[in-house]
């Protein structure tokens, strides 16, 4: 039951009953349950998504694993000093060298 009071058109409280059938229950927790479900589906959609983003494919994981020697080979080449000091380089123009000479 509930009392509502209306101050200035009436002095007495005004009471109204809700009811609801049970058939109306019913129907209410039908379409509560159907939403349910669906959203049960969703969530578990969800987390198969989120489990193939964690899980990285087996080729994705060899290429990484390329790159990353290739990476690391990079790092050697550099940290090891120098064979050649500086003045004895040949600095060539590569398009120069590839251009064929004038006739």
């Amino acid at each position: 039951m509930i009392s509502v009071i209306v101050p200035d058109s009436v002095s007495e409280p005004i009471s109204f009953r809700i009811s609801r059938s049970t058939e109306g229950l019913a129907e209410t927790l039908a379409t509560l349950s159907h939403r349910l479900v669906k959203l049960e589906q969703r969530l578990a959609a969800m987390e198969l998504q989120l489990q193939h983003q964690i899980s990285p494919h087996p080729q994705e994981l060899a290429s990484l694993q390329t790159v990353e020697a290739l990476l690391d080979d990079c790092r050697s080449l550099l940290a090891q000093p120098a064979a050649l000091p500086a003045e004895d380089v040949v600095w060539e123009d590569w398009a120069q060298a590839a251009a064929p000479e004038p006739s």
